[in-house]
């Protein structure tokens, strides 16, 4: 008789040549109810809130949990943010890491690893780890193959260190800006939401780190722009709008987990909803990935949502569902679900279709491979996160993210010698750049060394070095938050005494209220916070030139004021290199070529609103609101200028199942070498549906030296134009379909159209997704 343990050291799920499904299905044959359950939970080791949460109602779930050796005793699904919880040096972090992976795969009898999970939306989220742009600095800078590059550098630093699954990127599509996490955003068009968040995940899981997608799915509609409120949405609206990125970055990205939204859709929690984490997700689109609960989502399904009664009936909802894992730590997927299950209240095939994906994600990821072991994990005994090389991904991109709104008197650059005033309560703040996920946001309110991360210069201190031979004064003038008004009187005096005026302006991110941006910090209307406006109304009524420079994480009204500035610059939470960034625009050194994912309003008051908007919901004479933004979405300045030319359009009829190429040629036409991000929209005259006056089809960042041209060609597929029709299901209709290109979605000089020739056409989850574009 062979002894139990060399047979288990022999089974086949120890067998790196099977697949994966084979080696999970196999372990799953050999485990308890008990340990099936153990691998859909998790654990969050000192997440007891101080002051402040850093998760919805975090307070509520302080209550102190079982012994170590109890809750691992028959393994453990997931290991929450170790990094992420508290700023603990990056050694000290893996060392605790590495001793908690020990002790998890010692206690159980299979020696099953914890999957170990972190945010790392701008950045891996660990003390002294690189501090990113936000990502909506992202879609800022139109270039998906730089974000892939940071997202490869984040999954690198993270997978050194033993961690598995980041909780990033977001892929909800702008709909209302008052929304607190709009800075979490990618921007306000499917299209560029989807390509630049599946750059994302191409990025981390080159490095070995599984991305998540989040928040499947409408999380960014809900009602007037109110965190975790409830969604009412239209169903062509959720297909054609809000699922595009989710369905870019599965099929193209390949991503391999995805975590739900809390909001409730017509009803319906999407935690609990088998509609869409399985009849749409799974068996619609093809995921066969990991879903993972956004933290407290199943115990809301009971306290929040009240579709539930007890703990084991919001377990029975969500597993029902799809949701496989329950984060951040086991209040549903635990005792209560065991006992649901052998009373015959949950089926225990539901857990085991969990369980067997959890098992599958762990072959996938080594865990379950001879020879793994918690160090193997750790590649370095001296851990640096904030490397050169990652500063410098930061600083390019933070560089290619800032927009020049306006410059109508060529006020910028500002002159090297110039006397400059540098007024608000960001100039001179080093975290005024990061957003709510950074660390110093995130913990600063638990922790006051969380705001020691790596250094970041403000925009007072870069200005000094950038313009050395400049006289600088500076002086805040108000806080970000708050009435108090009494800096006006010395900013005003600064401001006379000065050549030029720089205001900076904007944002305090922060979460659950304790900022004016971020998670839980949304707005009523879109005016700048505190009494910002005030001061902006005292700068400019100087008489000097002023130079409005926005730091936030939305975009803000400041129409009134517009047409009296000099110019205007618009950065979304820059990141670490965000200071030199701004500063090198505003010098002349770095020419602006950020253009806006999101449009900029003329009215604090005209939300929600988007610029996929029909004709009726664009100015008409049957209503009083003009919902015409300040700044379009697309639109950008530069410090040269470029010319289109050249557009053709072969062939210029298709079957409704062909592809066009539309090419056209760009270029500088001014004196300093710049990007031009050339931007390909559609639309469509005659539906059967309406539509958006037009929408992003293609785009592409073009580098062009003064005087070079460069001919710029899209590969449009038939598919591209499709809808959902009257039935519900998507189609491409025959048809007129106009183009235009240009700089900007109000700036298109080059108009044409084509012909969609044949019958309509069905079009499933294996369209065409994407436009290639390329450049000569």
């Amino acid at each position: 008789m062979s002894h139990p343990a060399l047979s288990e050291q022999t089974a086949p799920w120890r067998d790196p040549s099977r697949t994966d499904a084979e080696r999970a299905a196999d372990l799953l044959g050999r485990m308890t109810l008990e340990e099936k359950v153990a691998q859909l939970a998790s654990i969050w080791l000192g997440n007891q809130p101080r002051d402040s949460s850093v998760a919805p109602m975090q307070g509520d779930f302080g209550a102190a949990e079982a012994p170590l050796a109890e809750l691992i005793k028959n393994g453990l699904g997931q290991l929450t943010r170790v990094f992420g919880t508290r700023p603990v040096p990056p050694g000290d972090a893996a060392r605790t890491l590495a001793e908690l992976q020990a002790q998890i795969v010692a206690a159980n009898r299979f020696g099953i690893p914890a999957v170990a999970h972190e945010e790392c939306l701008t950045g891996f989220a660990a003390w002294t780890a690189t501090i990113f742009p936000t990502p909506l600095a992202w879609g800022a800078t139109f270039d998906p193959g730089l974000v892939g590059e940071m997202a490869a550098a984040i999954g690198t630093s993270m997978a050194g260190v033993g961690i598995h699954q980041g909780l990033a990127p977001v892929l909800d599509v702008t709909r209302d800006r008052r929304w607190g996490r709009t800075e979490e955003t990618i921007g306000e068009d499917p299209y560029l939401v989807g390509l630049v968040g599946t750059a994302y995940v191409r990025g981390l899981q080159s490095a070995g780190i599984q991305a998540t997608l989040k928040h499947f799915a409408g999380y960014s509609a809900s009602r007037a722009g109110r965190n975790m409120a409830p969604v009412a949405i239209g169903p062509r609206e959720f297909a054609d709008v809000i699922l595009v990125p989710f369905e870019m970055a599965l099929r193209i990205g390949g991503a391999k987990s995805v975590m739900p939204s809390y909001v409730d859709v017509d009803g319906v929690p999407v935690s609990g909803d088998r509609t869409l984490l399985t009849g749409l997700l799974r068996d619609q689109l093809g995921f066969d990935g990991l879903v993972v609960s956004d933290y407290y989502a199943i115990t809301f399904l009971q306290t929040q949502h009240a579709v539930a009664s007890t703990p084991a009936q919001a377990a029975a909802l969500a597993l029902d569902a799809g949701l496989d894992v329950e984060l951040p730590s086991v209040a549903c997927y635990g005792a209560a679900l065991v006992t649901a299950v052998r009373e015959g209240e949950v089926p225990q095939e539901l857990v085991d279709r969990a369980a067997v994906r959890v098992l599958r994600q762990k072959c996938e990821l080594g865990l379950l491979d001879p020879g793994w072991s918690p160090s193997a994990d750790v590649s370095a005994a001296v851990i640096d996160l904030d490397p050169p090389a990652h500063r410098g991904l930061a600083r390019r991109l933070a560089e290619e993210s800032v927009v020049l709104l306006a410059n109508p008197d060529a006020s910028l650059p500002v002159r090297p010698d110039a006397s400059i005033a540098v007024v608000g309560p960001l100039a001179n703040d080093p975290l005024a750049f990061f957003g709510c996920y950074s660390m110093p946001r995130h913990l600063g309110g638990r922790y006051a060394e969380a705001i020691e991360g790596p250094d970041a210069t403000t925009l007072l201190d870069a200005l000094r070095t950038e313009l050395p031979a400049a006289q600088i004064s500076y002086e805040a003038g108000c806080a970000v938050r708050g009435t108090d008004r009494s800096g006006f009187a010395h900013a005003a005096v600064h401001a006379e005494e000065a050549d030029v005026v720089v205001a900076v302006l904007g944002d305090e991110a922060g979460l659950f209220g304790r900022g004016t941006s971020g998670e839980g910090c949304d707005v009523t209307d879109l005016r700048l916070p505190g009494v910002q406006e005030d001061l902006l109304r005292v700068l400019v009524g100087t008489g000097k030139p002023v130079v409005l420079v926005l730091v936030t994480g939305r975009p803000y009204a400041i129409g009134p004021l517009s047409g009296r500035l000099a110019a205007a610059v618009q950065a979304f939470f820059p990141g670490e290199e965000g200071g030199g960034a701004i500063a090198g625009v505003l010098s002349g050194r770095v020419v602006p070529s950020g253009r806006l994912p999101v449009e900029m309003p003329s009215s604090p008051g005209a939300q929600p609103s988007s610029y996929l908007r029909s004709r009726l919901a664009g100015k008409h004479p049957g209503s009083s609101v003009d919902p015409t933004p300040l700044f379009a979405f697309g639109h950008g300045l530069s410090y040269t200028s470029f010319e289109y030319a050249d557009l053709a359009l072969t062939p210029g009829e298709i079957p409704t199942d062909g592809a066009v190429e539309i090419t056209c040629t760009v270029r500088n036409t001014g004196d300093r070498a710049g990007d031009e991000v050339v931007q390909l929209y559609l639309s469509d005259p005659v539906a059967q549906l309406v539509r958006p006056v037009r929408w992003l089809a293609g785009f592409a960042r073009v580098p062009l030296e003064p005087g070079q041209a460069r001919q710029v060609t899209f590969r449009l597929h038939a598919d591209r134009t499709a809808f959902s029709g009257r039935s519900g299901a998507r189609i491409v209709e025959p048809g007129e379909i106009r183009v235009a290109i240009g700089g900007a979605s109000d700036q298109l000089p080059l108009q044409g159209s084509f012909l969609l020739t044949g019958p309509e056409r069905p079009t499933g989850a294996d369209r065409v997704l994407d436009t290639p574009a390329t450049i000569q």
